[in-house]
């Protein structure tokens, strides 16, 4: 797996926790299935396009926030 997609599925869960969100609830708002979301959190899995694009819109941010990995970078 690449870096800059561990850092974008690292940065999945920091948001959802800085909304204090549980992950089963963004997968609800997702519309995901709760272990799909916990396979993603856990890197188990890559999310497609669709997927991220579902977790931003459960998240209430827009997708590009989401992706952006020069945050995590810097943490």
């Amino acid at each position: 797996m690449e870096s800059e997609t561990k850092q974008i599925l690292e940065n999945i869960r920091k948001k959802r926790m800085e909304k204090g969100i549980p992950y089963e609830k963004l997968a609800l708002e997702a519309g995901i299935a709760r272990s799909h979301m916990y396979y993603i959190e856990s890197k188990r899995v890559i999310p497609t396009i669709d997927t991220l694009v579902r977790i931003a819109k459960g998240l209430n941010i827009s997708l590009s926030e989401l992706i952006d990995t020069a945050e995590v970078k810097q943490e």
